[in-house]
């Protein structure tokens, strides 16, 4: 789990190609990437010389890594959950990438995935090999966000009910994994997740913002709060458990503004 606590969005490539061996790599993790909810993301390889494809916030990249998805019930979460899982494999192989969702010319990339009217392309990536030292550009976006902070636990996770603090036992039976949500990333770094813990079950929830929602993407944070569960899931199985999407909603008091996404039990 070190690792995926330890990843870092990459802006700034070497320019060198991928390996074989690291196109093939990246390849297979992407056709086997997979959600609890059973949604295929159908993700491919882009050239950007090939396809005319940019992004202003990006030097040195040479390769593109895209995924679409049909728009049905919980496509968002589905994507981010499956899109991360594949970020993170790609981290610990040592080929960066950095979630693109808005600052591309995104006719371009809908084009060179063939786009349906039933499927939507949220996000990209590029993918390569970081370069020993930042873009002037990358440094000062980093500090606009604030990409290395995050919410303290406190403020993300709760107990039965939103406000009401964890309990000790939660803290120490759940804390890797909730730590593991803390640091995963999220559009503009607005961390929308919320999460409330009630014994075996925990809950997720997109505490939105207005702008983040669009007819080329879907809800954007909603997104960000399956990239969340991701580093959940992925945390608790490091640690030897195992999550269950449970299909039910809990009754657990939240602000009406909070919306439900999903909600896991761990074994």
């Amino acid at each position: 789990m070190n690792r995926m606590l330890n990843r870092k969005s990459v802006r700034t490539y070497d320019g060198r190609m991928l390996t074989e061996e690291d196109r093939a790599f990246l390849s297979d993790v992407a056709k086997t990437a997979e959600n609890p909810w059973g949604i295929p993301v159908d993700f491919c390889f882009l050239d950007p010389k090939e396809h005319g494809l940019k992004s202003p916030v990006l030097n040195g990249e040479t390769l593109y890594l895209a995924a679409k998805v049909r728009r049905v019930p919980h496509f968002e979460e589905a994507y981010g959950y499956s899109f991360e899982s594949v970020v993170i494999r790609a981290w610990e192989r040592g080929i960066g990438t950095v979630w693109i969702g808005g600052t591309m010319n995104r006719e371009n990339f809908e084009n060179a995935v063939g786009l349906k009217a039933d499927e939507v392309m949220p996000c990209v990536t590029p993918v390569g090999y970081p370069a020993d030292k930042r873009s002037l550009r990358e440094t000062v976006m980093r500090k606009g966000v604030r990409a290395d902070w995050r919410y303290g636990l406190g403020e993300i996770a709760f107990e039965d009910e939103a406000g009401k603090p964890l309990s000790a036992a939660s803290a120490e039976k759940y804390g890797e994994a909730l730590e593991a949500v803390r640091w995963a990333p999220s559009a503009v770094n607005k961390q929308p997740w919320r999460i409330v813990v009630s014994g075996d079950t925990v809950c997720f929830y997109e505490k939105p913002d207005t702008g983040y929602v669009r007819d080329a993407t879907g809800d954007l944070q909603r997104i960000d709060v399956g990239i969340a569960m991701y580093h959940f899931v992925r945390a608790v199985s490091d640690g030897g458990g195992s999550c269950i999407l449970t299909p039910e909603k809990p009754e657990i008091p939240v602000p009406v503004e909070w919306k439900f996404v999903a909600a896991f039990q761990v074994r």
